[in-house]
Order: structure tokens, then sequence, then C-alpha cells
């Protein structure tokens, strides 16, 4: 089985479009350049020029808000390191989110391990096996990643992890990650393709060559110190080698405990009551014709 691994199917060239200061980190995580084609070359432009007529500046931004809105649900992340309290958007990313929650509800992620750690990058978790090639979706087949131009990964994003394949096919099961970097990393993003908040949330770290590849579903809005916490375990490389990400001692979520679940949206009775009286209409008129 592939492992879920960041990065896998990323270009040279998005990356390069998306941040310019992360080339020998990126170098460091095994991303090869793809041959260009005609064929990515006119999806990208039909997308930044359907992009280019959305007003980003007007989108709401829910990861900026540490209050948590009734559309919105959240958990408690309860680890060997302590607790994280994070917010999730199941308008923005509702599968993601319902196979989080529904998970997290069956205690399928409690005493697994954070697998894969890296610093100044992300910590990743969720596989019951505790390799990085194990764990499944409630659906029991993986699902396709959601990219909302609502959210990002800026510093405690909660993010699905994938496996290698293109951002529209199914290569999500139960593996996540939760992005952990404090470093500026806003330098060569551009207004036309990011709202100017998110530029400055940037600012105070992220990993924005990330963005459209992999879906955000939630942020941490307390314990980022957690986080920081997992990220500086000492590591060593696993049975596959490359970069060490292994955690010398285990680094384990204990519990996810539910703490709110997003509101149901009310059933709009307009069109109902609009039905009803269009029916009524039409019996009264044939009513008076006989």
């Amino acid at each position: 089985m592939k492992k879920r691994q960041l990065l896998g199917g990323l270009t040279i060239l998005t990356l390069t479009l998306a941040l310019t200061t992360g080339c020998a980190n990126l170098e460091k995580l095994g991303i090869t350049k793809k041959n260009d084609t005609t064929e990515e070359t006119t999806t990208t432009d039909t997308t930044q020029s359907s992009e280019a007529k959305i007003n980003l500046n007007s989108l709401v931004l829910p990861q900026l808000d540490k209050t948590i809105a009734d559309n919105e649900s959240a958990v408690k992340m309860v680890t060997s390191e302590g607790t994280m309290t994070i917010k999730l958007f199941p308008e923005l990313a509702p599968k993601a989110v319902e196979n989080f929650m529904t998970h997290a509800k069956e205690g399928y992620y409690n005493k697994t391990k954070f697998h894969r750690v890296i610093k100044d990058f992300m910590i990743q978790g969720g596989d019951p096996k505790g390799t990085g090639v194990g764990g499944e979706s409630i659906w029991q087949e993986e699902f396709a990643p959601e990219i909302s131009n609502q959210l990002y990964h800026i510093n405690g994003a909660l993010a699905m992890a994938r496996t290698n394949g293109d951002v529209s096919e199914k290569t999500q099961g139960s593996q996540f990650y939760i992005v952990q970097n404090h470093q500026d990393t806003a330098d060569g993003l551009l207004i036309d393709d990011y709202p100017e908040k998110i530029i400055e949330a940037y600012r105070n770290g992220g990993t924005p060559f990330l963005d459209k590849e992999y879906s955000v579903f939630g942020q941490v809005i307390e314990g980022l110190d957690v986080i920081d916490k997992i990220a500086n375990v000492e590591v060593e490389a696993d049975a596959s080698g490359g970069q060490p990400s292994k955690p010398k001692k285990d680094v384990t979520v204990k519990s996810i405990k539910i703490i709110k679940e997003a509101s149901k949206p009310k059933k709009d009775s307009s069109k109902k009551e609009t039905k009803k009286t269009t029916d009524e209409t039409d019996m009264t008129d044939s009513t008076q014709s006989n």
C-alpha cells in the first residue's frame, strides 16, 4: 500500500508560483519536476481566469476567527504531549469533516501515533498501524480532496494526507496532518491568488505550497504550543530511509472528544409553501372552470 505522504504529486512549477522561499525544503522532500503539457497549461489558465472573477477579499475566512460559529464543529484532541482544541468546517469540507468526526466518535484514532513529524512543516497521524500505510475512510474507500478558496495551510491548519495522484482523484483515507511552521512564508504570494488577510496570516507561518493540493478542514484554536512540542521531538529515519521523520519515542493521540457539532441548516419552507399555494390556485381555477 502507498504511504500517504505530503507533497507526493506537486510540481516545481506550482510550488515556485506559490512559495519561492521553500525550495530547499522541497528538494529535501523529494519533489521532482513533471513535464509540462499543453493540457496542464490550458487547465491552469482556465482556473486562473475563473478565480480572477472572485473577489477573494470578500470571502469569509473562518480560520482567522477563534470563536466557534453555529455552522462549525469542534473537538478536543488529547495527546501524550497535551491537548488541542480544533474547530472544523463542515460546510467547506463536508466529507473530510464527516469522516474525521465519525472516526473520532467511534474511537478510531484513540492510541494512534503521530508517525511522521517534520519540524517547521507538519505533524502527521491518523493511521491505526502507525506506519503511514494504514487507515481507511468511514466509507471503506478513499475519497477525493475538497479544495476551498476559504481555507488555507496557515500555521495550525488541520488537513487530510493522501496518496499520490491528481487532486481530483480519490486519494484520502483516515490520515491527517497539522501544519507546524512559524516562519514568514508570505513572500511571493500574490493578491490575485490569495485574500490579503491570508497573506498576512502567512507572515506568522504556514505552508502555502500545499494550497489547492490538499484538503484543509479544520484549524487549531487552542494548543498551538502542543503542536510545537510534538514537532520538536527527536526523530529518526524509518525502515524506508529518507528524511528522518519517525519519532524516537511514541507520541500518541489518547482521544478525540467532540465538544460541539455544527447546527444543521434550517430547511427552506418557502419553496414548499409556494408549491402548495400554486397547487391550491390550480385547483381553484379547475373548480371555477367546471
